[in-house]
């Protein structure tokens, strides 16, 4: 398996939305063994979630884990929200920007539905830990991060940050 390059915030190429995946291309050998290459990723970084779109593959599928034991992985392609209901806020984190931590308010409860490793469509109604990191996921396959959340201010001192960081870490 392959570690991915997870790109970092502020890089624009953050703020591509995803394409489609052709349904004809999940069986692809090449395409399962990226999903497996973004596992490996999201579990070694270490993260619950990781979307194509962070590791520069413009294309709408994600994988989570919300498993204590990383054992549980769980595949979404071509992802859709088709409910969501009430709200929570939840102290949120990205592997795109490392160390920063924020409340978002997100849907209590979604349903979603989406095509899974095996080609199967499915879906999922949930709440709590996995609807959170889905609704982040999929905000990654739209071109945008949880700090947009945050008022411009803010948004600017984690820019700050994540740059002093990169600027330290490079001396």
């Amino acid at each position: 398996m392959t570690l991915l390059s997870i790109l970092e915030f502020p890089d624009p190429r953050l703020r591509t939305r995803a394409t489609p995946v052709d349904p004809a291309r999940i069986a692809d050998p090449a395409f399962q063994a990226l999903l497996d290459d973004m596992l490996h990723t999201m579990y070694e970084a270490p993260g619950i979630g990781l979307a194509a779109s962070q590791v520069d593959v413009h294309q709408r599928f994600m994988v989570i884990d919300i498993s204590e034991e990383k054992d549980q992985p769980q595949v979404f392609i071509n992802p859709e929200i088709t409910l969501a209901d009430g709200h929570q806020v939840y102290q949120e984190g990205c592997l795109s920007v490392p160390g920063i931590f924020a409340d978002v308010t997100r849907a209590n409860q979604i349903t979603v539905k989406a095509i899974g490793r095996n080609g199967q469509p499915f879906e999922l109604s949930t709440d709590g830990l996995l609807a959170i990191c889905i609704q982040h996921e999929m905000d990654h396959l739209e071109g945008k991060l949880f700090v947009d959340y945050l008022s411009p201010l803010k948004r600017d001192m984690v820019r700050k940050k994540l740059e002093k960081a990169r600027r330290s870490s490079a001396a």
